[in-house]
């Protein structure tokens, strides 16, 4: 049974303890032991990435890069319904990040002063499918489709090997249907480490994108920290979701909800925030009967210890709630919901209604899944169009705009004690 707490009835630490992520173990020894395969891989490049594939994954692969042979056959072997569920999917996807390409901006500040801010896409940008537990290959639609939408002209993807060497067939699959064919048979911090530095067959990006377990985290927090290596899309930990429900909501669809997010691993975190007692023991109920049908079942249970679940007097309440927390997944059941979102200030997504459960936003509504995690919410967004792009300004000034301007420019420059910044003016003006 998920353990509940009356929120009225705790003190400040206690909430606070409540709403702890579940730590990732002695986190000193994880950084150093992911920050040697990072030094190991910057240094040894493609060798260091085959001894670790065969570390990590059982993998003897020689050849990481995939062969074109191997997407194909992948993508021809693709079950013909998951094909037709991935190609909806993608149209899905695609129709909403379109919306999102940013358009170019130019200003007349003053007469003859001219600003622009202009967008670019990276060029260079390495993608992260995790495949571990499962094969996300639903990720992969996430971060290729706005990849390409923003036009980057490099698209590199890694993958972990299975036993065999070969990267799953439907990640495979789903790189194909989504014009991605350089793809690398590498997983964890290695993959991170050789996309971020480059070695002799991976080549080196200038952003990497992706979720993954905490080496991946690690990894990606170490490369970025390095002059030398690459900028990532967001720091990032354990899936989570959080759910607020009122009594008028269906138990088993709230159980669902919390079952569907504590799936995805041991420490990921699932939290219902409900105004209703004796709701909430309907809802742990649901819980514990349907977690013993699922396959999953021992990951959920360990999911499902490291949550709870929060008994609050108002929906404003349980608003403040979400706020604090900043989960990566919110789901509000009230068939009103709509109304409450102007108040949610923290949230990587959210979901609005009875009928709308987190597994569209993971799968096929059109809103991109790479999201924020850990509380980052507060202060990062998840994956768009924008995140695969940088802005550029521009300007321009007139004989006319300069004259008005110039005094302007020259009095801040010579208040600064920057004197060559003042004649850069003036000797335009014929005053130097």
């Amino acid at each position: 049974m998920m353990k509940t707490i009356v929120w009225k009835n705790v003190t400040a630490t206690q909430k606070q303890q409540a709403l702890a992520r579940p730590k990732a173990g002695d986190t000193r020894v994880l950084r150093e032991n992911v920050e040697a395969i990072v030094r190991d891989v910057k240094l040894r490049g493609d060798v260091a990435v085959r001894a670790y594939n065969l570390k990590f994954d059982g993998a003897s692969r020689k050849i990481v890069r995939v062969l074109p042979q191997e997407i194909k056959a992948a993508a021809a072997s693709l079950d013909p319904k998951l094909r037709a569920a991935i190609k909806r999917a993608k149209t899905n996807i695609e129709k909403f990040h379109k919306a999102e390409f940013p358009k170019t901006v130019t200003v007349e500040v003053m007469s003859g002063v001219t600003c622009a801010l202009h967008w670019r896409a990276i060029d260079k940008v390495g993608l992260y499918i995790p495949a571990g537990s499962a094969p996300l290959f639903s990720s992969l639609l996430m971060q290729a489709i706005p990849a390409r939408i923003a036009g980057c002209n490099n698209i590199i993807l890694c993958s972990p090997p299975q036993r065999d060497g070969k990267v799953h067939p439907t990640v495979l699959a789903a790189a194909y249907l989504c014009g991605v064919t350089e793809i690398y048979a590498v997983g964890g911090a290695q993959a991170i480490a050789a996309m971020a530095y480059g070695t002799a067959t991976i080549p080196k990006v200038d952003k990497i994108f992706g979720p993954g377990n905490v080496f991946v985290t690690t990894a990606k927090q170490i490369v970025s920290q390095d002059p030398e290596g690459a900028a990532i899309d967001m720091p990032a930990g354990e899936s989570e979701a959080m759910v607020i429900a009122e009594n008028t909501a269906r138990p088993d669809w709230v159980a669902a909800d919390l079952l569907a997010q504590a799936e995805h691993g041991a420490s990921s975190q699932a939290i219902l925030v409900t105004t209703s007692t004796a709701f909430a023991q309907k809802v742990g109920a649901e819980v514990n009967r349907q977690r013993a049908s699922l396959p999953r079942q021992a990951v959920a249970a360990q999911s499902i210890a490291a949550s709870c679940i929060i008994v609050v007097h108002t929906m404003a309440a349980a608003i403040d709630v979400a706020n604090l927390y900043a989960p990566e997944h919110l789901i509000i059941h009230n068939k009103d919901a709509a109304k409450y979102l102007p108040k949610v200030r923290n949230a990587g997504s959210v979901f609005l209604g009875p009928l709308t459960p987190e597994s569209g936003g993971d799968y096929a509504s059109g809103t991109n899944h790479v999201l924020p995690t850990y509380g980052y919410a507060r202060a990062y967004s998840g994956i768009n169009v924008l995140s695969f792009m940088k802005s550029m300004t521009a300007q321009s000034l007139t004989a006319a705009g300069l004259k008005k301007i110039g005094p302007t420019i020259v009095t801040m420059a010579e208040a600064e004690g920057l004197d060559a910044h003042a004649n850069a003016v003036k000797i335009r003006l014929g005053k130097a």
